[in-house]
């Protein structure tokens, strides 16, 4: 169970620091995970609404939380 807690952060981290290189814009370490981890409930949600078969792999997880970080940083330029 703590090896699955620290994945999550990991991932989150890096898919919160991948989403920020994109939009080159700031976001510290704390930035970084929220948006990550943000961004994997809303990729998440995202794939099941589009019935994407996804394995739930490491590297599975870590695009989806990518995809989803990108799409709310997107999001938030649109609208502030």
């Amino acid at each position: 169970m703590t090896l699955s807690w620290l994945l999550w952060i990991i991932i989150g981290l890096v898919a919160g620091t991948i989403a920020h290189r994109v939009f080159d814009s700031r976001g510290g370490l704390f930035g970084n995970l929220i948006l990550g981890l943000v961004g994997a409930l809303v990729g998440g949600y995202l794939g099941k609404l589009l019935n994407l078969n996804l394995s739930g792999g490491i590297v599975d997880s870590l695009v989806v939380a990518t995809v989803g970080a990108i799409l709310l940083l997107f999001l938030k330029r649109k609208v502030l």
